[in-house]
């Protein structure tokens, strides 16, 4: 059935080629043309695909800037009429977005091939020389591939990308027109490792960064964000597009938001998810580093869309209070606690292993399994990153027999599960990052305090009781934000025991973080670099 169906309407793969493989015969015959243009010539073919998009654009911008205009010089203007006019300034922006994409399918085939073009000649010529724009001498000042004399400016084909000396060797083949027609069409492209995916981009990167508006290349690490921006960069500099990376500046730094006004930025998913949010979050206009979001490709887009992005990007601001807190005070006695259960964890794997060193040669009893998947268990909730218990679980048998007893124990809403923790002080749960203490720790953390220390009240059910008790209104209201108050108390009490277990239990310095220069700075753990200016939550 399902080949008489892609006999009648065709398989996608077929109807992707009759929709970009005339790309490639269209570029490649404006390739032909542009062979006989002089460098200089080259080059202003730039100016002349701007000119043609500012053309086709111009009398929805000068709309736009007329009601803008308005507005500045009516600066008591009713509410109602300036949302009016907001409104059509944003429809207005819509259009212009309409008629960029339509004038960029029109330049599609002469812009690819300038940029073809441009990389033919810069592979098979070791220097490139033009009349010296003012771009050209700030570029001189800037790179040392790139020298003036006279009127004239000479670009070496030899330069540094990230520490890494390269010479340029690469044209755009066939395969790379189509994968290029792909991405501007906003779709995925996918392409094995060797076809050039890094140099596809600077087809449909060039061609969209023609509008003015900014095109965003993502990429997965710092490295690759800073090597691409300096490998592909002069491809686009030739031509007088500025390019710059977010990565190689610190956020909300003047150099961080000059980078996004460049024709082209370069950057890490997270840097610009992050810079999103802290422009989200700023009340002073000036202090926004982004602007409109125009085009972007997204390098390795199953790895920043997927994987990446089932861990969320939080931005954490200082604890409240600042120093006054009361970890100082709660730090002996969860010391305490942290080492009665690392003793209690260590005692129950010697029993844990005692048991079941049987269980590859089978000659361990029903009952021995039995009592050392237990123990073993409560090891791995009582400090799931003890390193003796990591080495035991890599033995043969063990990890299964810890997953095996943990789903028995988890099965029916993990109602027998506290028969596991009963005997621990606090259990941990590594997935969810979170900690609960149990009854023997409450006990142990409250000795020396009234037993409901370390408790949270039922805050309905305790409003509810004072209301029984017939008070009057004022005893009443009193007794009411006593309770209240209590309750807050508690509850940051709580909350401080919970950060300093998890700081004491889950957060080791060398792997999740290190101090440099009396700053935490944390490891990343896909890449194990450091995120410079990022913190953990509270």
């Amino acid at each position: 059935m399902l080949t008489i169906f892609k006999k009648i309407l065709g398989s996608k793969e077929k109807k992707d080629e009759k929709i970009f493989r005339p790309y490639i015969d269209k570029v490649n015959a404006e390739f032909k043309k542009l062979s006989q243009l002089s460098n200089d010539e080259l080059r202003a073919k730039t100016l002349e695909f701007k000119a043609r998009i500012k053309a086709y654009t111009k009398e929805t911008e000068d709309q736009i800037a007329d009601l803008q205009k308005k507005v500045e010089d009516n600066p008591n203007m009713d509410f109602h009429e300036k949302d009016a006019i907001f409104n059509e300034v944003d429809k207005l922006i819509k259009v212009v977005d309409e008629k960029i994409e339509e004038v960029l399918e029109e330049l599609l085939p002469e812009a690819f091939a300038v940029v073809k073009e441009t990389a033919r000649r810069f592979a098979e010529n070791d220097t490139i020389e033009v009349t010296a724009q003012d771009y050209d001498k700030d570029l001189a000042n800037r790179k040392g591939h790139i020298s003036i004399n006279g009127d004239k400016a000479i670009w070496n084909m030899s330069w540094d990308a990230a520490g890494t000396p390269i010479t340029w060797n690469m044209v755009h083949y066939d395969v790379q027109i189509y994968g290029g027609a792909v991405l501007h069409k906003g779709n995925v492209a996918e392409m094995q490792t060797g076809e050039g995916k890094t140099l596809v981009a600077t087809l449909p990167v060039y061609l969209n960064a023609l509008a003015g508006k900014g095109v965003h290349l993502v990429t997965v690490n710092d490295y690759l964000a800073k090597r691409d921006s300096e490998w592909m960069g002069p491809l686009y500099e030739f031509h007088g597009l500025t390019v710059d990376c977010i990565d190689k500046h610190q956020p909300n730094s003047p150099q961080r938001k000059a980078a996004y006004r460049a024709d082209i930025t370069f950057g890490t998913n997270n840097e610009f998810g992050f810079d999103y949010l802290r422009d989200n979050m700023t009340s002073e206009p000036d202090a926004i580093v982004q602007h409109k979001h125009h085009y972007a490709i997204v390098d390795e887009v199953d790895s920043v869309l997927i994987d990446d992005a089932r861990t969320p990007l939080i931005i954490s601001g200082p604890t409240a209070g600042g120093d006054k807190q009361e970890y100082q005070g709660l730090k002996p006695k969860v010391e305490e606690i942290v080492a009665a259960q690392r003793k209690l964890v260590n005692d129950l794997l010697i029993e844990a292993k005692q048991k079941l060193k049987g269980i590859e040669d089978g000659t361990a009893t029903k009952e021995e399994i039995e009592e050392g998947g237990i123990a073993l268990l409560r090891t791995f909730r009582g400090l799931p990153k003890n390193t003796a218990l990591i080495k035991y679980l890599s033995e043969p048998g063990i990890r299964a027999q810890l997953q095996k007893t943990e789903n028995f124990y988890l099965q029916d809403r993990e109602k027998e599960m506290p028969k596991i923790d009963k005997e621990l002080f606090f259990t941990i749960d590594e997935k969810q990052n979170s900690i609960q203490l149990t009854d023997k720790g409450i006990d142990l953390l409250s000795k020396g305090e009234s037993n409901n220390y370390y408790i949270l009240p039922d805050l309905s059910i305790a409003l509810s009781e004072i209301e029984a008790e017939g008070l009057s209104k004022e005893k009443e209201l009193a007794k009411k934000e006593a309770l209240i108050k209590d309750y807050t108390i508690k509850s940051e009490r709580i909350h401080s025991i919970n950060q300093l277990l998890k700081a004491y239990t889950l957060f080791f310095k060398g792997d999740e973080y290190v101090v440099m220069n009396g700053k935490v700075m944390i490891v990343d753990e896909s890449t194990g670099r450091m995120m410079e200016g990022r913190r953990f939550s509270d």
